[in-house]
């Protein structure tokens, strides 16, 4: 019986010491350097944006930049659904429009104050997210990506149909933002404004994916009975993330309505949509830092193609065509990976004698 035992303990001690070994002392070092995890890069960002306005020759480049942070604001948002929860979306244009609409209303029409119009739009959109997030997110797959298509027809028809107050297919003027009795022209202090609303959605989308809130998208993305079983009530965590990237979405729209002063429904169209779902998934799904690359090249890349002329879509579905078939997991991804393959390969040589 003793000896029976000892079996017994020792084959419970192997079976603990049996557990998966931890992470290689490389892999603990390229942790600690690596500032692209987590956190750690967004004052490497925040750097490079303060740096950035010295470099910009003329009012030209200050509005690229502008709209560069605009459309990244939206990809922040839509990865957190696209790319960690593995929701697809074809209407987000629909709830920039919103957004944009929205404040534009009421700032010009009714002549509320810029800052509470924006507010004001933006709740208004996450209560509709939340209204219609709770039947479609039933949906899977195609069928999700239909439902939301249908959404952001209906939007886009709204606009159009209803003229006295958007203006119709011609659009609308809206009033610039005046903030503490200033109005904000300059395209300096815009960029000021875009960069620190980047820089907080960025600070918000990390946080969220370094939360339990995240670990549970991400076993939702792996798959959803799986999740289920584990514990998570996945209806809650897809309406979540689905009225927090709308949220995103429209609030980048209120911005840009009162930064270009003009809006059309061309901003809430199909075609939006599917350039920006483009940019999520050109710059890596699950990847915040690829959201904001891929609405930086997907935005910079026609203004360089101009040169072109007639063959600028062309050029341009080519370089996207190409980098995808390259890098199938998506720009930032595929360089991050390239990286580490390269610290670990100078790790090794170190070690050599």
């Amino acid at each position: 019986m003793a000896d029976e035992a000892a079996a017994a303990s020792s084959t419970t001690v192997t079976a603990v010491d049996s557990s998966p070994p931890g992470p290689s002392e490389y892999e603990l070092w390229s942790l600690r350097k690596s500032g692209w995890r987590g956190l750690g890069a967004v004052p490497l960002f925040a750097v490079i944006m303060l740096v950035l306005p010295f470099l910009l020759p003329n009012k030209y480049f200050f509005d690229v930049a502008i709209l560069v942070g605009l459309n990244a604001i939206v990809c922040v948002g839509l990865n957190l659904l696209v790319g960690y929860a593995g929701q697809i979306s074809l209407g987000h244009a629909g709830f920039f429009g919103l957004g944009a609409y929205g404040t534009g209303v009421l700032a010009t029409v009714y002549n509320w104050p810029s800052l509470a119009a924006i507010v004001a739009s933006v709740l208004g959109v996450a209560v509709l997210a939340f209204l219609v997030g709770r039947p479609i997110l039933r949906l899977k797959g195609h069928y999700l990506a239909m439902a939301t298509l249908g959404m952001g027809i209906i939007v886009l028809t709204v606009i159009v149909t209803e003229d006295q107050l958007t203006g119709g297919p011609d659009g609308m003027v809206v009033s610039p933002l005046r903030v503490l009795g200033y109005d904000i022209t300059s395209e300096k202090a815009w960029y000021a404004l875009v960069g620190i609303a980047l820089l907080g959605a960025v600070w918000v989308a990390r946080n969220l994916i370094d939360s339990p809130t995240g670990r549970a998208l991400r076993a939702l993305n792996s798959g959803e009975v799986a999740a289920q079983v584990t514990g998570i009530d996945t209806a809650r965590a897809k309406l979540m993330i689905f009225v927090v990237s709308a949220v995103f979405a429209a609030f980048a729209g209120a911005l840009a309505a009162h930064y270009s002063g003009f809006i059309t429904p061309g901003k809430a169209n199909f075609l939006h949509s599917v350039e920006l779902v483009t940019m999520v998934v050109f710059g890596g799904l699950a990847s915040t830092w690829g959201a904001v690359v891929g609405a930086a090249v997907l935005t910079l890349l026609p203004q360089v193609l101009t040169v072109l002329k007639d063959y600028e879509m062309v050029a341009l579905g080519a370089v996207m065509v190409g980098t995808m078939i390259v890098m199938p997991r998506g720009l930032v991804p595929t360089l991050a990976l390239l990286g580490r393959k390269v610290l670990r390969w100078f790790d090794k040589s170190e070690k050599q004698p």
